[in-house]
């Protein structure tokens, strides 16, 4: 073969390789982008303790809660950190973007529903922003 045959066949195979990458692909996702923004919602809801306030003046809304429940032994634990998440979930559905925690606990007495369980109540709040 001579290198005039060879460089145009390498040519004609560099061509058809990019070509056949080229078209018209649109990306399709069977994630639901509400379900997108409802995820990410607690991340919106800054988190005070009794100790530390907001620095800026906030009005009170209402109070809220979140449990969660160990069901089995083989469950994972009731968590204080998803109770807490379950509480600005339900804050940040009332329009709240801050929640002062009242109170976490942590029950390990096995009920009739749960084998632990987590409870966290909170001060839902409307910080203004400047």
């Amino acid at each position: 073969m001579s290198l005039f045959s060879i460089r145009n066949l390498s040519c004609a195979a560099v061509s058809l390789l990019l070509t056949a990458c080229a078209g018209d692909y649109a990306f399709k996702s069977n994630l639901d982008p509400k379900a997108i923004d409802d995820y990410f919602k607690p991340s919106q809801v800054a988190v005070f303790d009794g100790k530390t306030l907001p620095n800026a003046p906030f009005k009170r809304l209402t109070l809220v809660s979140g449990e969660t429940c160990q069901f089995k032994a083989t469950d994972a634990p009731a968590s204080i950190i998803e109770a807490k998440t379950l509480a600005r979930r339900a804050a940040a559905d009332l329009g709240a973007n801050g929640i002062i925690i009242q109170r976490c606990q942590l029950i390990e007495i096995a009920e009739q529903d749960c084998v632990s369980r987590a409870l966290c109540v909170a001060q839902a709040i409307k910080i203004n922003q400047q």
